[in-house]
């Protein structure tokens, strides 16, 4: 087993720390970054926990040939996942691969694991619930008997504590083996509880779908992002919608949201490039803004720095290895 411990003040640096993950994270919410996450890492399973202080989007997909579960610790607020109300009570699941956007409120404390996804359909053969769970994980959010999911959460941050102490062990193959026997074992009963609603649809909202539409517009046509005048035109719905749809889902406005998408782009830019490969002026018309100094101070409020300040290729992490 891999242990790997770290902590952030970038989401952008944050999110490329999780192992195997093709994803971005970008902040929604102005404001200094402070997160945390604790990876252990096996042949066949991933644990980790991670810990954000802002509203973020992440937007990614989730890893070939594994089986995604997470359970959030603490929510302060709705989350969406893949267009679905999430909150405290409920699970997400994503299969190997599959496109995800999910919208993370502030303070959000996630712990989620993987599974290598041969290991644990071999489960799934061997428990009575087999067809059941199989319907089930087609569905990217659950709600579960609020009870049970604090127990198994309980549980879980017991294993991972334990983990964490035994990364060293005089033998590592056994308890590794120990661990992924001991969440597989965890999830299933989980959702073999006689308390679980077995007739549960959740369906994506309509303002999701907006918001989705408007996102994907934003990274396509990053030079010339939509207006709320195109959101409106190209969607034909009207203005309120379009401007309901994104408090409701996001808590902040339209203009705001597409404008923090683009702000990260060009974050991510500097973040991966040094000074002499591109400049700041390029970066930002990469992503449509072509004003510097308004430029500077959207970008200042968002992240608390100017671009200036951000450090270029590679900034130092803090983090520990250990195998």
């Amino acid at each position: 087993m891999h242990l790997r411990v770290e902590q952030f003040e970038d989401v952008h640096l944050h999110a490329a720390s999780v192992h195997d993950w093709e994803q971005t994270y970008s902040q929604i919410s102005p404001g200094a970054v402070c997160s945390s996450l604790c990876q252990v890492d096996g042949s066949r399973f991933q644990l980790f926990r991670e810990r954000i202080n802002q509203r973020l989007v992440q937007h990614g997909q989730a890893p070939r040939d594994r089986v995604c579960f997470a359970l959030p610790l603490s929510v302060p607020g709705t989350a969406r996942m893949q267009g679905r109300e999430a909150d405290e009570r409920s699970i997400f699941i994503l299969n190997g691969g599959e496109e995800f956007l999910f919208h993370m409120p502030q303070g959000t404390d996630m712990l989620a694991i993987t599974f290598d996804r041969e290991t644990f359909e071999r489960t799934l053969e061997e428990s009575p619930w087999s067809g059941e769970f199989r319907q089930w994980l087609r569905q990217p959010v659950l709600r579960v008997p609020e009870g049970r999911l604090a127990q198994c959460r309980q549980r879980l941050l017991f294993l991972l504590g334990r983990s964490i102490e035994e990364v060293n062990a005089s033998a590592p193959e056994q308890a590794e083996e120990e661990l992924e026997r001991d969440l597989l074992e965890e999830l299933t009963c989980l959702l073999a509880d006689p308390g679980f609603d077995r007739t549960q649809r959740l369906t994506s909202s309509p303002g999701s779908f907006i918001v989705e539409k408007c996102h994907q517009l934003t990274l396509s046509e990053r030079q010339a992002a939509p207006s709320v005048i195109d959101l409106c035109a190209r969607l034909r719905i009207s203005r309120r919608t379009v401007q309901n749809s994104f408090r409701a889902v996001t808590q902040t406005t339209p203009v705001n949201y597409i404008r923090c998408i683009r702000l990260n782009g060009v974050r991510r830019e500097l973040l991966g490039s040094r000074p002499g490969e591109l400049s700041i002026g390029d970066a930002a018309s990469r992503w449509g803004f072509f004003h510097l100094s308004h430029f500077a101070a959207d970008y200042q409020a968002l992240f608390g720095e100017l671009p200036s300040q951000t450090r270029r290729a590679g900034p130092s992490r803090s983090w520990a290895d250990a195998a």
